[in-house]
């Protein structure tokens, strides 16, 4: 059964909130203006750069022999990323050598999930009702269930063991007769499971320690893993658990497939998987289990320049740096493009969420005039709705000004076009916008025919 939370909000701590939220929402306003300014410079900078780089670049016909004429200059070449390293986790007394080693940990878990519904009550008054939901899950860190709102669900977690999330790169990563710097080594992404060689006296004692911990909590062991609690979720609550299920269950089905299969009463390893727990196909609260990967040599496309024997960040005119690493074998042209791409997807990322927060802002700002006329919640609906209609608008023709001030700083020509947008907008919203809002509120008090 979902647990529900009722709790009321006074009249004047909605009217003290309110003013309170001036503040905040101004400070959003500006850090949201600030936001937009900064994402126009940096992604015209961005591109500029690029296009540097593009007159700028060489090809490396032969990373494997060193070549003096190339110093400084920059480079794109392909070549197998290699290493001698052997990287060690002390922990499970296990290595490989590798371009990097990592093992990532997840905790089957009881998870929180809360959805609230808040109702105006005539006299300003809030009532928020606030539904709590729980389910098991895998995650990243042990989760507090002393502070679940249902005191059926409070201190139903445990973990049978805690181990920290690591990883370990490899400091000497040849490229041909160069070597990559730590940069360029942390971009390699060609991951693959570790083989695992535990030693059996390591595992019995993780089997011992595991079994203390896990008779302490549940007691006498059981023969049978504990049905799993039916729960009401929410739609969100349960696409999450339907997408960890599907992780959780291709796991299951690798670990069962795995040749090298080591099973204890508590311990189980398969494949490049560590498992705490008795059943890895039937997960109990508490159980733990660890992946382990490593980066293995692969073939790889560098642009940077040449230092020495090794690379640098590539230095435009302007300031801004470059360098990076792609998988496989790519000419210099397709980075580039690549790279602009990517630069114009943030760009209008970060604008949108620009704007956005300008509207949020605004809205914090102005939010006050609703909240007073709560004491009638129809009235104030119509006025808070006339408010987001005005914060938006405003919200939108304020951020264009800003885009456009900002592109007449860095590119005049657009930034010219950008403002009369703007202008054009504010022209509509003022000499039409008034009839087609009062037609619309007009609209709204009309009685409604019955049905």
């Amino acid at each position: 059964m979902a647990y529900t939370e009722t709790t009321t909000t006074g009249y004047g701590t909605r009217v003290g909130r309110s003013f309170k939220s001036i503040g905040s929402g101004f400070v959003m306003f500006c850090l949201a203006t600030a936001l937009l300014w900064w994402n126009e410079g940096r992604a015209v900078k961005t591109e500029k750069m690029l296009d540097e780089a593009a007159g700028a670049y060489v090809e490396m016909e032969n990373p494997n022999k060193k070549d003096a004429s190339l110093d400084g200059e920059l480079i794109c070449g392909t070549a197998m990323a290699t290493t001698e390293d052997s990287l060690v986790d002390a922990q499970f007394g296990i290595g490989a050598n590798a371009i990097a080693i990592s093992r990532k940990v997840e905790y089957y878990q009881w998870v929180e999930h809360s959805q609230s519904k808040s109702e105006d009550k005539l006299g300003g008054k809030e009532v928020t009702t606030t539904t709590y939901t729980y389910s098991k899950e895998w995650v990243s860190s042990p989760v507090q269930s002393s502070e679940f709102k249902d005191p059926a669900y409070q201190n139903k977690n445990m973990v049978l063991t805690t181990i920290e999330d690591a990883s370990q790169y490899s400091e000497n990563v040849s490229f041909g007769a160069y070597k990559l710097n730590e940069s360029l080594i942390h971009s390699i992404s060609s991951r693959e499971g570790m083989d695992l060689a535990i030693s059996e006296d390591l595992l019995k004692q993780f089997d011992k320690n595991t079994q203390v911990a896990y008779e302490r909590f549940y007691g006498v062991k059981q023969k049978q893993p504990e049905p799993e609690q039916t729960v009401v979720l929410s739609d969100s609550a349960k696409a999450v658990a339907d997408s960890l299920k599907a992780v959780n269950d291709s796991i299951n089905a690798a670990m069962a497939k795995a040749e090298n299969k080591k099973d204890f009463e508590y311990i189980h390893q398969a494949s490049n998987v560590l498992y705490f727990g008795r059943v890895p196909g039937s997960p109990e609260v508490g159980d733990v289990r660890v992946t382990f990967e490593k980066v293995v040599p692969a073939k790889v496309t560098v642009m940077a320049v040449v230092d020495g024997d090794t690379f640098k960040p590539y230095k435009a005119k302007n300031g801004k740096r470059f360098q990076t690493l792609v998988m496989g074998k790519k000419s210099g042209d397709e980075i580039i493009d690549a790279e602009k791409e990517a630069n114009n997807m943030w760009l209008w990322a970060l604008r949108i969420l620009g704007i956005m927060l300008v509207i949020a802002g605004l809205k914090g700002i102005f939010g006050f005039i609703e909240t007073i006329l709560k004491v009638v919640p129809f009235i104030a609906g119509i006025f808070g709705w006339g408010v987001g209609i005005v914060c938006t608008v405003i919200g939108v023709v304020w951020s264009l000004i800003i885009i456009a001030l900002a592109w007449l700083f860095y590119r005049p020509l657009l930034g010219i076009a950008l403002l009369a947008l703007a202008g054009f907008l504010v022209w509509v919203f003022a000499f039409k916008g008034k009839d087609k809002l009062k037609e619309l509120a007009a609209k709204r008090n009309q009685p409604q025919p019955a049905q």
